[in-house]
């Protein structure tokens, strides 16, 4: 009987971290249902390292999430779809742009905010947007000694 009551704990015991996992990796994913957001858009020339669920930064605060992506047939840019948190205002004049968190880290969206005092509403489209710059052709570019 003592054996059975072992194994019963210990099943217990498995099931609590499992379930506890589950709990840590939803908070780090941000997965709570309590949180609106708004959508804006931008199109890029190059999206390179950014895929739908990247984090969007403003002031080095996540404050959103690559919510989609799509190739414009006819321009060839990256039509995206950003969502930001309910209660975060845009200027209208802010620019977007792909930022690299260092020379091995990942790429993320950073909005740099203007100084207007008008703010994006849901939906508008930010004009100013910088496409991510590649490193390898930076590189090739400093060792060929090229001003390109």
């Amino acid at each position: 009987m003592a054996e059975n009551l072992t194994e019963v704990l210990v099943g217990a015991g498995v099931l609590a971290a499992a379930v506890g996992f589950a709990v840590y990796a939803g908070q780090v994913a941000d997965l709570s249902t309590n949180s609106t957001t708004y959508p804006l858009e931008a199109s890029f020339r190059s999206l390179e390292g950014v895929s739908v669920g990247t984090d969007v930064r403003l002031a080095g605060v996540r404050v959103g999430t690559v919510a989609n992506v799509d190739l414009n047939p006819e321009t060839y840019r990256a039509d995206t779809v950003v969502a930001l948190q309910q209660g975060i205002e845009i200027p209208d004049d802010s620019a977007i742009v792909i930022s690299s968190e260092g020379l091995l880290g990942g790429n993320f969206v950073e909005i740099v905010p203007g100084g207007s005092p008008f703010f994006f509403e849901p939906g508008d489209t930010i004009e100013d947007t910088q496409g991510a710059v590649s490193l390898v052709s930076l590189l090739l570019k400093f060792v060929s000694g090229s001003s390109e």
